[in-house]
């Protein structure tokens, strides 16, 4: 079986790659990405790679060839960064997207497999779960569950102009790994320093009540899409570990003795202001995402795949936290893993 991974060097991409690698199925694996990783350090040196910018005009052309003979292509590369310049991530994350989808018809590929998200969902409840049946229109104050939302739509209609072809949709929650702690902090705290956290935990963190939401492990998201590829399910799935997080239980999985409410539009004001003065890199909207999006039934995952979380969200949290702290990163990755 052949398999190509588009965006593999990333916090998804990485896992991704592990999980294919022990599939004794797949006897040809390909990565590809905007910037080529050490070959020779885990878990790149198991594939064959490919430089490729998705969002570029010859994109389309490069991709075709690289998706000849594959049964399955996964679909990982987005942009989260510069996040003040939206034109330059749509460029990637939906301009990208439409060229891996032109370039799977084009190359005769039979399953595409893309990573969307819960970010991709319209406001929702926290008291009980949804399906994969929810709208999908986003939440328009955020940049990347717009640009999720969009790609939903090119889903949809990639589905109506191509029945031959099997289009899985993954929607994790947030996707944690030890590995990827210089990524995440590269990408949302700026690369400031985060080594305090060996020595020292904050007795309390301030948080909103409404930051309620779901987590996951990325060797259980890498895991999913092998099971998908395995059965060639088509159609949606949401994916998540238990328990759902609160303020409180983030609290203690930090190390903090408690979370401290404070009011959502305080903490929006304060992330959109040390976001626009560019004293940190994550806009407010990852903000709203935290606290609007609904809380997912995994169920059809888990009937349909056969799939469990082996890791908790605690426990997948918490080793972000003690990626962050010794800021880890995958070896031989680019300066942001992706």
């Amino acid at each position: 079986m052949r398999i190509v991974v588009v965006g593999a060097t990333g916090n998804l991409g990485t896992a991704t790659l592990r999980r294919m690698q022990d599939a004794p199925e797949v006897t040809e694996l390909v990565g590809i990405a905007r910037r080529r990783p050490d070959e020779h350090a885990e878990p790149y040196s198991g594939a064959e790679w490919q430089t490729i910018d998705i969002g570029a005009p010859t994109a389309a052309a490069a991709l075709t060839t690289a998706f000849a003979g594959a049964d399955a292509v996964i679909h990982l590369g987005w942009a989260l960064q510069p996040s003040h310049d939206e034109r330059s991530m749509w460029r990637t994350n939906v301009t990208g997207t439409a060229n891996v989808l032109h370039a799977a018809s084009g190359a005769g590929v039979g399953h595409v497999l893309v990573a969307s998200s819960v970010g991709a969902y319209s406001p929702g409840p926290k008291h009980r779960r949804i399906d994969e049946t929810w709208p999908t229109g986003g939440i328009h104050t955020s940049h990347y569950a717009r640009h999720k939302a969009v790609n939903e739509r090119a889903f949809d209609q990639f589905e109506q102009e191509h029945p031959d072809i099997t289009l899985t949709r993954f929607r994790p929650g947030l996707v944690f790994q030890e590995g990827a702690g210089h990524e995440i902090a590269g990408l949302f705290l700026g690369g400031l320093p985060m080594g305090w956290l060996k020595y020292v935990r904050p007795p309390v963190i301030p948080l909103p009540a409404q930051m309620v939401f779901q987590a996951i492990h990325a060797s259980d998201v890498g895991d999913a899409f092998w099971r998908a590829v395995e059965r060639r399910a088509g159609g949606a799935f949401n994916i998540a570990a238990e328990p759902v997080l609160d303020p409180q239980l983030i609290a203690r999985v930090i190390g903090a003795r408690r979370a401290v409410p404070v009011r959502l539009l305080a903490a929006k004001f304060l992330v959109w202001l040390t976001w626009r003065l560019r004293i940190q890199p994550t806009p407010p909207g990852w903000v709203d995402i935290a606290a609007t999006v609904p809380i997912m039934s995994t169920e059809r995952a888990r009937d349909v795949l056969g799939w469990e979380p082996q890791v908790s969200s605690t426990d997948a949290l918490a080793s972000i936290v003690a990626g962050l702290a010794h800021d880890t990163r995958t070896p031989g990755s680019g300066p942001l893993g992706g």
